[in-house]
């Protein structure tokens, strides 16, 4: 099919036209506006279009031989597939929208402390976690032995020395303070695989690496091992989506009982009783 202009279909016009036809099913210019982008060129709008309804027609052209060759009860189970994901999608999203307005999504301190050591036991590692500091340094850097000591000692000015020849590193992380998972050190330093993690990633190890990339430079602070009991700091993320998944569950479980409540008061929902 062949398209002069496009501007043709989106002018403004009482006559409603349709674009293309199959069987009694028709494809309107409205259909296929809203598609449009700004950005697109004139050409590239053509093309849509034109590529639209030709989609389009197959898809109708299929879902016509579809049901003429379907079984009865095929198509009346597809149909009932179709009207419960309708349903679902739309009062999911009114449920959405509902909770985004009435349901609060601040969890403070105090709570996440009280669910931590309520539910402790439950919060032990899978794997090793620690805080470390670390630097990668190109192979032909000239200063390692006293990025190194500077990398061991870190006090307050071998941080603003390291800090001011950052450039110069490949990687950095300076912030001790935070749990991480071996799993995600490893990916920033190859060299330290589960063959020698036991021996590099323990307290107050100092180590260097190296591959054919550059040399790794590392302090490890703190460590927690598998089993141990996570750290709230390290597990707090996860306590807030589970108290506000809970939160959410017990809104909408209101939600659905004073709807049905009102509903009933309102007279728009009875159950009328079965004969036994």
């Amino acid at each position: 099919m062949q398209l002069v202009s496009c501007n043709s279909y989106f002018k403004k016009n009482e006559e409603v036209l349709p674009l293309a036809r199959v069987g009694d099913t028709y494809l309107y210019k409205e259909d296929v506006a809203v598609y449009i982008t700004e950005g697109m060129s004139k050409d590239d709008s053509v093309s849509f279009v034109n590529n639209f309804i030709n989609t389009w027609a197959s898809k109708q052209l299929l879902l016509s031989k579809a049901k003429i060759n379907l079984q009865e009860e095929k198509l009346r189970e597809f149909d009932a597939l179709v009207a419960d994901y309708r349903t679902d999608l739309y009062t999911r999203a009114y449920k959405d929208a509902l909770i985004s307005r009435g349901s609060d999504s601040l969890i403070s301190n105090e709570q996440l402390e009280k669910f931590y050591e309520d539910e402790k036991d439950n919060f032990r590692l899978r794997e090793r976690i620690l805080k470390i500091r670390f630097v990668t340094l190109p192979k032909n850097f000239l200063n390692k032995q006293e990025v190194a000591q500077r990398l061991k000692r870190f006090n307050d000015l071998d941080a603003a020395y390291l800090d001011s020849i950052s450039i110069q590193f490949t990687k950095l992380n300076f912030n001790d303070s935070i749990w991480v998972s071996a799993s995600r050190v490893a990916e920033e330093i190859p060299p330290l695989g589960a063959e020698n993690q036991d021996r590099y990633l323990k307290k107050s190890q100092f180590f260097e690496l190296e591959d054919s990339i550059g040399v790794y430079l590392g302090k490890i602070e703190e460590v927690k091992e598998l089993n141990e009991i996570a750290p709230l700091s390290f597990i707090s993320p996860t306590i807030k989506q589970v108290l506000l998944n809970r939160r959410k569950m017990n809104y909408l479980r209101k939600l659905e009982t004073e709807i049905i409540d009102e509903a009933i008061k309102d007279k728009e929902f009875e159950v009328y009783a079965k004969d036994e």
